[in-house]
């Protein structure tokens, strides 16, 4: 949490922007996306980043800085954030996905039925029974929930090849 007695430094200049205080952000996504959080005391000191971002069209955008109490409260409601998904990521499966209840989750067949059919028959010649595809789509159900916990583990909010565990 903030202690200090200013809201943010100008990301220009370095003067403090003190709580309450009128300050300006860049309306190009980049530049204000939580990460990067360019402020700026006065629209001088956000066209003095221009040059540097290369920007085609953009505007300073006038903001008001929090007072101190709002800044305390938005702080620790970030924290609560934080720790919820840090405790996400250390449950298991089960305790990660248990937040759902089972009439969420769509109970589909996840496999394409001609295409499975189509390659088991050209590698081996045999026929392929209708259940298998229930089965299969278990399988698959399984291990995207395992994905989606080494995703949360790792603190993304996408699941990437590299999530499922294939031995």
């Amino acid at each position: 949490m903030n202690d200090s007695d200013h809201f943010r430094l100008c990301s220009s200049c370095k003067t403090p922007i003190d709580f309450g205080e009128t300050y300006y952000v860049c309306s190009v996504s980049t530049c204000n996306r939580k990460r990067t959080g360019l402020t700026f005391c006065k629209v001088a000191c956000w066209e003095a980043h221009l040059p540097e971002m290369r920007h085609r069209e953009a505007w300073a955008e006038e903001e008001r800085a929090p007072s101190r109490q709002q800044w305390a409260a938005q702080q620790a409601e970030e924290q609560e954030k934080a720790q919820a998904r840090q405790k996400r990521a250390q449950a298991g499966p089960a305790e990660a996905l248990s937040n759902r209840t089972s009439d969420d989750i769509p109970r589909d067949i996840l496999i394409v039925v001609s295409k499975l059919k189509n390659y088991i028959r050209a590698r081996s010649g045999m026929n392929t029974s209708d259940g298998v595809t229930e089965v299969l789509s278990d399988i698959v159900r399984d291990a995207c929930d395992e994905a989606i916990v080494e995703a949360r583990r790792a603190e993304r909010r996408t699941v990437m090849a590299r999530d499922f565990n294939v031995e």
